[in-house]
């Protein structure tokens, strides 16, 4: 039975940077991140979207903002939703990165390799430090630079690890250490490989991610794999899911990666059957109808949804609340079965167990 797990996942020791409120590195949590994919000059649609993200549980957004009008429109946003970290997202251009800094970007996300030039990267650190915020170095399988093509024939995670140190080497001579990296490429091993590579070499923070891992089943998927043999290494900072889905299914299914693996733990944690013949209700239309009813809930708590007799009493006892399908259904509070529900009434009566459990909590801790 999948009970109670007493497995701790050693992460490894990383410098902490501070990204808007939230420190990423260090003893703090995982942070989970998403990006909008609105136009960012439409600031009500973009500023819309930050706030589904955050609601879903986002801990930082990224921004887009490749022109000078994005980043006017950038500070229209960062005004408007001020208490969430937002990365600004900058590529080539160094004039954008300043104009981001200067309109309250809480984090660069550039690669000092491609905004040309060593005056034009000691101005965007000038301004990253005069600012007080880190800058990410973001190295993608799919733009490595020319000569490491080359070089490696094709893309493997040697020539992302090296491409990493180029940006690296160029922060450090200009003695800026407040950075943290990600090496990502579409493919699991390369990009595994790349980052348990460069988890030895440097202390600075690492942001995980699998580039173009494709829509959202198989790009969770894919995900799931990549980050989850790498963050239960204790390799791994702040994570994005990349889908080609809504920015906020990216920020729910890393929730559940981070919860999987007790990094973190967020909101209803709902164990559910397969169903099966076996069932004594229909399991799949409960389970997805409370996980539409408990969206908003950000307390975590276990909630067993169990067909039948068979594993329902055991895994309904584990949770705080459970149901294990019968005629009627058992309903376990706190390992004890306290009520019987028939199933034209099982969802509201879960709900209520629920809400009423979650307001007797915060009443204990004084509101």
């Amino acid at each position: 039975m999948a009970m109670k797990s007493h497995h701790q996942i050693q992460r490894r020791k990383s410098r902490p940077i501070r990204v808007g409120r939230v420190t990423v590195g260090g003893d703090a949590p995982v942070a989970v991140q998403t990006m909008t994919n609105t136009d960012t000059e439409d600031v009500a649609a973009t500023v819309a979207q930050i706030q589904s993200a955050v609601k879903a549980g986002a801990d930082i957004v990224r921004v887009s903002v490749p022109t000078l009008k994005a980043a006017e429109a950038f500070r229209q946003i960062k005004k408007q939703v001020g208490y969430v970290p937002l990365v600004a997202d900058i590529h080539f251009n160094y004039k954008c990165g300043i104009a981001a800094a200067e309109a309250g970007a809480d984090c660069l996300r550039i690669n000092p390799g491609n905004i040309g030039g060593d005056r034009k990267v000691a101005e965007v650190v000038a301004c990253a430090r005069h600012h007080g915020i880190p800058i990410r170095i973001g190295v993608n399988a799919g733009s490595l630079e020319a000569d490491l093509q080359e070089k490696y024939g094709e893309p493997n995670s040697d020539a992302l690890v090296e491409s990493a140190m180029r940006h690296i080497e160029i922060l450090r001579k200009h003695s800026f250490d407040d950075f943290k990296v990600s090496l990502k490429a579409s493919e699991v091993f390369m990009t595994v490989e790349a980052y348990r590579k460069l988890a030895k070499m440097i202390d600075q923070p690492l942001h995980l991610g699998i580039t173009e891992a494709g829509g959202l089943r198989a790009g969770a998927v894919k995900s799931a794999i990549g980050l989850g043999m790498l963050l239960a290494d204790g390799i791994g900072d702040t994570i994005r899911v990349s889908l080609a889905a809504d920015p906020i299914e990216e920020v729910k299914v890393g929730w559940d990666m981070l919860k999987s693996l007790h990094l973190r733990n967020r909101g209803i944690n709902l164990v559910a059957c397969p169903s099966c013949s076996r069932q004594n209700f229909d399991v799949i239309k409960a389970v997805a109808e409370l996980e539409r009813r408990f969206d908003e809930i950000d307390e975590p708590l276990d909630l067993a949804v169990i067909g039948c007799v068979v594993n329902g009493p055991g895994e309904a006892r584990e949770a705080a609340i459970g149901v294990a399908g019968g005629r009627p259904n058992s309903i376990y509070v706190d390992g004890k079965i306290q009520h019987k529900a028939h199933n034209d009434e099982l969802v509201d009566v879960l709900e209520k167990l629920v809400r009423e459990k979650l307001a007797a909590r915060k009443a204990a801790k004084g509101g």
